[in-house]
C-alpha cells in the first residue's frame, strides 16, 4: 500500500511540473513573439500581387496572347492607364507564338524596391486558340529567381516555384481601363507545388498562395478586393499556407477581404485583416491593416492613404502588438 502511495505522490508531482514547465514554455513564447511570421506572409503577399498587376498589362499588351488585333498603341495605353513606366524590367516577346512571353527584371531601385531575376508567363493551351481574354484561360506564371531586395536595409526576399492565374470572367485591363467595355475583371491564383522562398538570413519557406482578385473602377481609380480560396483540414478561405522560414506549419486565414487602389498602391491595403496560425503557438496572429502609427485603424480617403497595418498576440488576459510601416 505505501509502495502505491509513494508512486501516487510521484506520478502527481510529475504532472505538475510537467504543466509547470509546458505553462512557462508557453508564457515564454508569448514574450519573444515577435510577428515575424507575419511580416514574412505579408512581404510576399505585397510582392505577389504587385507582379500580378505587372503581368495583367503585359499579357493584355500582347496582342496576340491578349486575342485581339494589333494595335500600335496598346502597350502604352495600358501601361499609361495603370501609371507604370518599365524602366524596371524589359519584356522578352522571342516566344510569343508559343503563347509565352517572360518579365526579365534589371535591379533596378524604385520606390525602395529593387527588382532582380524573371517571370515566365505561358497560355496553357495556347496551341488550341486559348486567349487571355476569354473566360477560364489559365496562365501559367514560373518564378525564376525573382528577387525583390528592401534598399533601405538590404532585407529580400526570393521566389522560385510556379502558380496557375486563372481568368475567371473574361476580359482583361485593355477592356476594363483602355475601352472600357467591362465594368470588373476577376482571377484567381493558386499553388502548383508551392513556391520556395528564401530569405536574407539563408532561411528557406514553402508559401502556397490561393486568392481571388476582383478588380473594379469606383470613382474612376483602379480597386483590388483579395480573398482566399485555400483549405486546410477545417479551415476555409485561406490566402496562403505552407511552413515558416523556422520550419513550422501555418495558415493564414482571411477574415476581411483585403482591398487596395492604384492611387495608395498595391503595398497598402485601404482594408483588410489575417489570422496566422503557427502549429507550434498557442496563440494566433491577427494582422489588421489601414491603421495609424499607433495602431488605430483609420477610413482609408482618396490621397489620405494609412500608415501601416499592425499584428496583435493575446495569451491569457495579456496582448502584445507591433505596427509596421507599409513598405
Amino acid at each position: 500500500m505505501k509502495t502505491n502511495k509513494l508512486f501516487l505522490t510521484t506520478a502527481a508531482f510529475l504532472v505538475i511540473g510537467s504543466l509547470a514547465f509546458t505553462s512557462c514554455k508557453k508564457k515564454q513564447a508569448f514574450k519573444e513573439e515577435d510577428g515575424q511570421s507575419s511580416v514574412d506572409n505579408r512581404n510576399v503577399q505585397q510582392e505577389t500581387d504587385a507582379a500580378i498587376t505587372e503581368i495583367n498589362a503585359e499579357v493584355g499588351s500582347v496582342a496576340n496572347l491578349h486575342g485581339r488585333g494589333a494595335s500600335a498603341n496598346g502597350i502604352n495605353a495600358i501601361h499609361g492607364a495603370l501609371g507604370i513606366t518599365a524602366t524596371g524590367y524589359t519584356v522578352n516577346l522571342a516566344d510569343t507564338a508559343n503563347g509565352s512571353i517572360t518579365i526579365v527584371y534589371n535591379g533596378t531601385v524604385k520606390d525602395n524596391r529593387k527588382r532582380e531575376g524573371s517571370i515566365k508567363l505561358t497560355i496553357l493551351d495556347f496551341a488550341n486558340g486559348k486567349r487571355w481574354k476569354q473566360a477560364g484561360c489559365l496562365l501559367q506564371v514560373e518564378y525564376i529567381n525573382y528577387k525583390i531586395t528592401r534598399a533601405s536595409d538590404g532585407k529580400f526576399v526570393k521566389l522560385n516555384g510556379k502558380q496557375n492565374l486563372t481568368n475567371i470572367t473574361g476580359g482583361t485591363w485593355w477592356e476594363l481601363l483602355v475601352i472600357k467595355t467591362q465594368t470588373s475583371l476577376a482571377s484567381s491564383i493558386t499553388s502548383v507545388g508551392g513556391l520556395n522562398v528564401t530569405f536574407e538570413d539563408g532561411k528557406t519557406a514553402v508559401y502556397n498562395i490561393n486568392r481571388k482578385f476582383t478588380y473594379t473602377l469606383p470613382g474612376g481609380i483602379l480597386t483590388c478586393t483579395g480573398e482566399g480560396l485555400g483549405t486546410a483540414e477545417s479551415l476555409s478561405n485561406l490566402e496562403n499556407y505552407g511552413t515558416t522560414r523556422d520550419g513550422d506549419v501555418f495558415t493564414s486565414q482571411v477574415s476581411s477581404p483585403m482591398v487596395w487602389n492604384l492611387t495608395c498602391g498595391w503595398h497598402a491595403p485601404t482594408q483588410g485583416a489575417v489570422e496566422i496560425k503557427v502549429d507550434s503557438k498557442e496563440f494566433s496572429l491577427n494582422a489588421t491593416f489601414a491603421v495609424d502609427q499607433s495602431g488605430n485603424p483609420v477610413s482609408v480617403a482618396v490621397n489620405n492613404c494609412a500608415y501601416g497595418w499592425k499584428v496583435e498576440w493575446k495569451h491569457k488576459n495579456k496582448t502584445k502588438k507591433k505596427v509596421f510601416r507599409y513598405l
